[in-house]
């Protein structure tokens, strides 16, 4: 810009000088001076020093509003977890009622079974039948229990061949020797054991017979046993040479006269939770004591009055056994622990039946403790009590077999006579 005012400028001057010499009087040089005058001022006015740019810093560029952070989204909602499953109850698992065949009249070796028969239950008298709600602990599980007699109720039929006969029933009492000989036939699968011995017994008199120990003893004095026809254990103690085959008397009829009419000079089967109350407290041509060997001591550790389902309901029953089985080994727990009321309604029970078999409460609080002090109900060898011990069963089943009995093949495993799948280990006195 500078350089192009100065050009304008020089070109003013030249053209002036111009003008003055064609002019040329005396007036020169005060034209002159005027026009240097006039010049100069052109050359002020045509050229003023141009004002210095500022040194400015440029205008930062507006900040750009930040954008907000995005709000962190919210967690979904946990979906709310199933309610736990109420161990005690059977509404949608088990049938009602369970139906339990048990292998007499009601007893208090049955008290586990009637520990869960809740209030309102009902009794028909004819057939021998109780039932009611199914109670654990004082909880309604939502289905209801019937228990049935056996023996007479049902023609002395067999547990396991009851089953057969009648559909409806979900369990019934089997003995471990009848599920082994009779298994062929009527097989069974036992999911808990109430007992942990059976109370069955040889009894004798101890006044008659002062060094008799046991069983064995009897054997080596050749004294006459009346026992029921057909029980396994007397053959088996004959083919192991405890007993001789010419000692016993199959013609037992379950009463006392004959044991009572011969003085105490034979020995008798019986049962330990009964025999030693009666002979002493009720019969009373005895009135005494009368001393006895457990069958379990003596040399045949069966398991009595298991509870079996049928072997092809095992599916079936499943998930009503997962719940059920513990139910009944706290039952065993709850009995031992206040027998009192089950006992009163065992005893009633009894008598509305109305029949031969007679019950009293002093007769029931005698077996319960019985079934105590001799570990008719207890644990195994463990912690746990209903469990069923797998070589005491292998070694039941080699004892039958030895004696000569014809035992399909299939009942010599003992997994195929009982399971513990649904027993709580932590249920235990």
């Amino acid at each position: 810009m500078k350089t192009k005012l100065w050009v304008r400028a020089l070109c003013a001057l030249a053209v002036l000088g111009l003008i003055a010499a064609a002019c040329g009087d005396d007036d020169t040089d005060d034209d002159g001076a005027a026009a240097d005058t006039s010049a100069a001022a052109v050359e002020e006015t045509a050229a003023p020093a141009e004002p210095e740019d500022p040194e400015e810093e440029p205008a930062a560029a507006p900040a750009e509003p930040e954008e907000p952070e995005a709000p962190e989204p919210e967690p979904e909602p946990a979906e709310p977890e199933a309610p736990a499953e109420d161990p005690l109850d059977l509404a949608s698992v088990c049938p009602s009622p369970i139906i339990i065949q048990t292998d007499w009249f009601p007893e208090s070796e049955h008290g586990a079974m009637y520990q869960m028969v809740g209030e309102g239950w009902t009794l028909d008298t004819d057939n021998m039948i109780t039932t009611g709600p199914l109670m654990a602990g004082g909880v309604d599980t939502g289905v209801d229990i019937e228990i049935r007699a056996g023996g007479p109720a049902i023609g002395f039929a067999s547990g396991s061949a009851q089953m057969q006969l009648d559909p409806e029933i979900t369990l019934a009492y089997v003995s471990m020797d009848e599920a082994v000989i009779l298994g062929g036939d009527t097989p069974t699968l036992s999911v808990v054991a109430p007992l942990e011995k059976n109370p069955q017994i040889i009894q004798w008199d101890p006044e008659t017979y002062p060094d008799v120990t046991g069983v064995a003893d009897l054997g080596e004095l050749g004294v006459v046993i009346n026992v029921f026809a057909g029980g396994t254990f007397i053959d088996v103690f004959v083919n192991e040479g405890v007993l001789s085959a010419d000692q016993i008397d199959p013609s037992y009829d379950g009463g006392p006269a004959r044991f009572i009419a011969e003085g105490g000079a034979i020995a008798q089967q019986g049962f330990a939770s009964e025999s030693p109350y009666s002979y002493e407290q009720v019969y009373e041509e005895w009135s005494k004591p009368i001393a006895f060997e457990l069958i379990h001591d003596a040399g045949l550790p069966i398991y009595s009055q298991t509870l079996a389902i049928r072997p092809a309901d095992l599916d079936t029953l499943r998930p009503c056994l997962a719940k059920f089985v513990p139910i009944v080994q706290q039952s065993i727990l709850d009995f031992a622990a206040d027998p009192g009321p089950t006992n009163a309604m065992i005893v009633q029970i009894v008598a509305d039946i109305g029949s031969f078999w007679q019950y009293s409460a002093g007769l029931a609080q005698f077996s319960v403790d019985t079934q105590i002090e001799l570990g008719l109900i207890g644990n195994g060898p463990d912690d746990t009590v209903g469990n069923m011990e797998i070589d005491r069963i292998q070694e039941v089943i080699d004892k039958i077999v030895n004696a000569g009995f014809d035992v399909n093949p299939s009942r010599t495993d003992p997994n195929n006579l009982v399971t513990n799948e649904f027993i709580d280990e932590s249920i235990g006195f």
